[in-house]
């Protein structure tokens, strides 16, 4: 059963309804005001609500997550020859040939700033409401959304507006901060809601699920300062290590017993390995994850007796398969090679010829068996409301914050506890334990670990192979001005003050 955070009236929701940066209005429908609700807290939380859905668009199937997905070695659409998929602005992802006019991208950047509009909203309500005493908790987790929301524009786009008010001023529009700026506001606002927030050991896990808890804002910050150099221009392992350790000394959390167990939608609220997640419930138009529907081939209707046929987009390939051992169990959540029925039986078209799932050889024309297919989410055990599946989406897991840990210690000479950190979760996939290890080993576990979870283009920035591999279809070394995604053209239109991203002029 789903946490009653997403069985509230989702009709309160529309009380706040906000743009892109340069619309970050807030519009207050009939007589709601901070003076005749949040009378308690269940009534603020409706309103909370609208932004943990606004955020989730980081980890579903949408322009906030894909777009960043898509430049990395580990995501691809391929347009395909039967027709469909094909889309221009996908392609130069793929290529790392984004441009200012790039609608994408443009698109993640208005779903972020949403949520900023939002929390900004949210915010003023809160803290002008004569039970704002009462409120202490939600203000700061409506301040670690906020901050989240922060979090990705600056990772994605580097050099944004800070901007906290409920309205804005047409004649005073926002101005563009530095990335290093939006690094420290990200810091400060988290750690400002770590003190309010309660501790995953002084909570009801399962009743308290999905909201922040102290651990989850606490694990955000562990990624936060472990790109501290990428942002800020200064590395701070010491704090990523001491955010980790924070959550690791609660021994609230621990691996599943496979990694699959974390994206099954029968093992949500009781996990003892997810730190934050978004809870979702088709059922009552409370969110939806389409993993199942995007990314699996056609024949899996047949293979997992699905309600729909998958759409057959989003695919991987050989760079990401073969990072894996044949005995690891994560790589048997790739589908590749020769498909089968659940019970061994070949998995048969309409012309009798089993399916055979081989490498992309044309992104831009693909046939419909070309590309591997990443069961991040599975159908097994899903219920489906459509072709909308309510397989919880996942924000982070404990097996990052050994993982940070890990490559924080590694990068400050604490080889020997890193080795052991990162064994851990090798032994939990059946992958043969390291005997040392190396920067790059850290790289490769994390892309195996957490492959389409929206880690892979910020570990690649920050491990520099984003830079100076290549793969198909991006055959050709990146500048390192791309780490940036341009300021959307429609965004500098709408508020000159914005000032665009080096290399895109």
């Amino acid at each position: 059963m789903k946490n009653k955070i997403l069985k509230i009236n989702l009709l309160v929701l529309l009380a706040f309804v906000v743009g892109s940066c340069t619309n970050l209005d807030e519009e207050l429908y009939g007589r709601l005001s901070p003076e005749n609700y949040y009378q308690t807290e269940e009534e603020a939380l409706s309103s909370v609500v609208g932004i943990y859905q606004t955020l989730s668009n980081v980890v579903k199937i949408g322009d906030a997550y894909r777009c960043g997905e898509l430049e990395t070695d580990e995501f691809f659409v391929p347009g395909r020859a039967s027709g469909g998929w094909y889309h221009q602005p996908y392609q130069n992802l793929m290529q790392h040939k984004a441009t200012p006019e790039n609608a994408r991208t443009a698109n993640a950047w208005s779903i972020l700033f949403q949520g900023v509009g939002k929390a900004n909203a949210v915010l003023q309500s809160l803290e002008s409401s004569p039970n704002k005493e009462n409120l202490t908790t939600l203000i700061a987790e409506t301040r670690a959304l906020r901050a989240y929301c922060y979090f990705y524009t600056m990772d994605y786009f580097g050099n944004v507006p800070i901007f906290t008010d409920a309205r804005v001023d047409p004649n005073n529009l926002p101005s563009t901060n530095t990335r290093s700026d939006v690094y420290d506001f990200v810091v400060s606002e988290m750690l400002t809601a770590v003190s309010n927030l309660p501790s995953i050991t002084e909570v009801n896990r399962a009743d308290y699920y999905p909201r922040f808890t102290k651990e989850a804002i606490l694990a955000a910050l562990a990624t936060v300062y472990l790109n501290a150099e990428v942002y800020s221009g200064t590395a701070d392992w010491s704090s990523a290590i001491s955010m980790c350790d924070q959550i690791i000394n609660t021994n609230a959390y621990s691996l599943e017993e496979q990694v699959g167990d974390c994206f099954l939608s029968t093992n949500e609220e009781n996990s003892t390995e997810l730190i934050s997640a978004f809870s979702i419930d088709p059922t009552i138009n409370a969110g939806q994850n389409q993993f199942i529907l995007y990314t699996n081939h056609a024949l899996d209707k047949l293979k997992y007796n699905l309600p729909f046929s998958p759409a057959n987009g989003y695919s991987t390939g050989p760079v990401a398969l073969n990072r894996y051992e044949d005995q690891d169990e994560r790589k048997s959540l790739i589908e590749y090679g020769p498909q089968y029925y659940l019970n061994g039986d070949p998995l048969l078209d309409a012309n009798g010829e089993q399916l055979v799932l081989v490498p992309i050889e044309d992104i831009a024309s693909a046939q419909d068996n070309e590309g591997y297919h990443v069961l991040k989410y599975s159908p097994v055990g899903a219920n489906f409301s459509g072709f909308n599946a309510d397989n919880d989406l996942v924000l982070i897991r404990y097996a990052d914050i050994l993982l940070i840990k890990a490559e924080a210690l590694f990068r400050t000479g604490e080889t020997d506890e890193a080795l052991d950190l990162v064994n851990q979760v090798r032994i939990r996939s059946n992958a043969t334990p390291f005997s040392s290890l190396t920067l790059k080993d850290i790289e490769e576990e994390r892309a195996r670990e957490f492959i389409w979870e929206g880690h892979r283009r910020r570990d690649m920035i920050r491990f520099g192979s984003f830079f100076t591999d290549t793969w198909y279809p991006k055959e050709t070394v990146t500048p390192e001005w791309r780490a940036l995604w341009p300021i959307p053209a429609i965004e500098i239109n709408s508020n000159p003050n914005l000032v665009q991203n080096p290399g895109y002029n």
